[in-house]
């Protein structure tokens, strides 16, 4: 069968999908094309870039589409429902880049605690700013999860390394199963805030999750305390917490995804005390071809008649 891949992959998930006899295309199509010619493949690929949009779908499932693949976790840049209306899988790679977004969530603890931004620049300019720079410890410290699933989990394994105590904010996951990865839950949101010294989100972004961590939330937070967010934008109200920032209400945030992307004209950039990276939490090179690969050997399973094991719309699916 024939597979259009219009996002950059690792070569090792090509050649999954070529040695399960199916044909590959690469092309970075932009959407117009992407409609156009979408009808005549069996099998869509991509990651973050291409928009599987409501038309684009709908193009395809008027042809030969059977099958579209997210080599990655989030799916929001694909329309899950409309594909379900079609009986088309949209199949993902949810375990692909837990150890990527796991250990940059750590980069950004360390990177606060130590100054080491403030650090880098001071030195590269003849600078000796020692007296400047006393920093904290995570060690023996209180991180508290926004979100308990794969990456959560990741984070928290690692934070315990570091001889951190970890509490977790997770609706969907009882206190027996968060005590088996020695997490402590937390029942409301607001109490995590006032409790952790380091609050990291790993979480979708969705309208139940939107600002989920608002003006009030972060009004719960030490005047210590620090906020990651290595999980999507939209989660945090940017707005509220470059007030926060600002004003020195907390003591800094990591932010590796923004509301809009690039965020060119985001408060957050005029800060000192936010570390930004531009959305890299899955770009290492281990954790693309884990997803990607991952998320092809879905593809074959479907193309093949077998079920997937990572499927975000088999319930829309099955109410349709």
């Amino acid at each position: 069968m024939k597979i259009l891949i219009t996002d950059k992959m690792a070569d090792e998930a090509i050649q999954v999908l070529k040695d399960a006899g199916h044909e590959v295309t690469y092309d970075e199509m932009d959407a117009a094309t992407l409609k156009k010619e979408i009808s005549n493949f069996d099998g869509l690929m991509v990651r973050g870039r291409t928009k599987a949009t409501a038309d684009i779908v709908q193009a395809g499932a008027a042809g030969n589409l059977k099958v579209i693949g997210r080599a990655g976790i989030g799916v929001d840049n694909v329309d899950i429902r409309m594909a379900a209306e079609h009986n088309i899988p949209v199949v993902n790679a949810p375990t692909g880049s837990t150890i990527s977004v796991a250990e940059l969530a750590l980069v950004h603890m360390l990177t606060l605690s130590r100054h080491i931004v403030k650090a880098n620049s001071t030195m590269k300019k003849g600078e000796w700013a020692k007296k400047q720079l006393k920093g904290i410890e995570l060690h023996g410290k209180t991180l508290g999860l926004i979100g308990c699933g794969n990456i959560g989990r990741e984070v928290a394994k690692l934070a315990q390394a570091f001889g951190m105590s970890v509490v977790g904010y997770d609706p969907f996951m009882t206190n027996e199963q968060l005590q088996s990865f020695k997490i402590q839950k937390i029942e409301k949101l607001d109490e995590l805030m006032k409790e952790s010294d380091f609050i990291s989100l790993h979480l979708p972004h969705m309208k139940e999750t939107h600002h989920i961590v608002n003006q009030q939330m972060i009004s719960k937070m030490k005047p210590t305390s620090y906020l990651i967010n290595c999980s999507r934008g939209g989660t945090v109200d940017e707005q509220a917490l470059f007030r926060a920032l600002k004003e020195n209400a907390i003591a800094g945030a990591g932010i590796d995804v923004f509301e809009t992307e690039p965020p060119s004209d985001n408060p957050l950039l005029q800060l000192n005390n936010v570390v930004l990276t531009p959305h890299i939490g899955a770009n290492t090179k281990e954790g693309q071809i884990r997803a990607g690969t991952i998320c092809a050997e879905q593809i074959v399973k479907v193309l093949k008649g077998e079920k997937p094991d990572f499927c975000v719309n088999a319930r829309l699916m099955l109410k349709s």
